[in-house]
């Protein structure tokens, strides 16, 4: 099933360009890095929305119809589409102020639990017909996220990621994602995902932790992975983000030198006037990751 979700993933992508934005770089060198971590929606990929998750602009009933159909159920119509989305934010809600309640500030969920509880809802309200298993869930939650928001490799990744593999150093990921987040890398050659360039090992995603950033479990539980396989520490290890909350800072408190991405004016987040990042600055702040390999030759 993952292949026959990747080929979809490609067959529904389209170029995307970042947006400018009047941001000057601040580059030096940095000594002693032998890992690289990234965050992928606004740094590895161009994401129409800025972010996984983020508020999106576009017409998300018209998204979940389309979805629906391509997910092979039928009966569906204006109302399922109004229903589905109702039900799909609800669910969302109901999980997150679970978790809250058991003491996580910054609850995840897992997408494929909550579009299965959407699927039965459609189907107790004879809003749609079809099945409700495994491929249809996992189908519905690829079709309805890459109608709404839509990604593209980032500018010069291929060559980013190559250079830095290429050097010795060792790749992973840290990042807000879903179960379709490594396929949809794995759906972009430019990424390195499928060549093996990334250690899968070395991953941290909010879907399997239950946990979003910014909370600091995700970037610690990579580089725990990192200091047991790798004998890598922590201020050995460069972390890439576009966002000084989400980013930045959970690695900075983690004791990682950080680089923030300011490459896309859709996904770039200062975040000016947030007192939880007064003070804190990045190593590095790189308009085009090409930058990153000139800062660590």
């Amino acid at each position: 099933m993952n292949a026959r979700l990747v080929r979809r993933i490609q067959a529904l992508s389209r170029p995307l360009d970042p947006l400018p934005i009047s941001v000057p770089p601040s580059l030096k060198l940095l000594p002693g890095i032998r890992a690289i971590l990234f965050d992928i929606y606004g740094t590895m990929l161009v994401s129409s929305s800025g972010d996984i998750g983020a508020e999106r602009k576009a017409n998300r009933e018209d998204a979940l119809l389309d979805a629906l159909t391509a997910a092979g159920f039928s009966g569906v119509d204006r109302e399922s589409g109004k229903l589905g989305v109702r039900l799909l934010d609800q669910n969302i809600a109901e999980a997150h102020d679970a978790r809250r309640r058991e003491g996580i500030k910054h609850p995840e969920v897992e997408i494929r639990e909550i579009w299965r509880s959407v699927i039965e809802g459609l189907l107790e309200a004879k809003a749609v017909q079809g099945p409700v298993g495994e491929e249809s869930v996992c189908t519905l939650a690829v079709e309805y996220e890459c109608r709404v928001n839509p990604v593209w490799p980032m500018p010069h990744l291929k060559e980013t990621v190559n250079a830095l593999h290429g050097s010795g150093r060792k790749l992973g990921v840290v990042s807000n994602a879903q179960f379709y987040t490594p396929l949809t890398l794995g759906a972009f050659p430019e990424t390195g995902w499928g060549g093996g360039l990334f250690d899968p090992g070395l991953c941290a995603w909010s879907y399997k932790l239950r946990e979003a950033k910014p909370s600091e479990r995700l970037v610690q539980t990579a580089l725990r992975r990192l200091e047991e396989s790798e004998g890598i520490k922590p201020s050995e290890v460069l972390y890439v983000g576009n966002d000084m909350l989400n980013d930045i800072l959970p690695a900075d408190r983690a004791g990682c030198r950080t680089a923030l991405f300011a490459g896309d004016g859709r996904s770039f987040r200062l975040r000016e006037g947030e007192p939880r990042v007064a003070g804190i600055n990045p190593d590095l702040v790189v308009t085009d990751l090409l930058q990153l390999v000139k800062a660590l030759v």
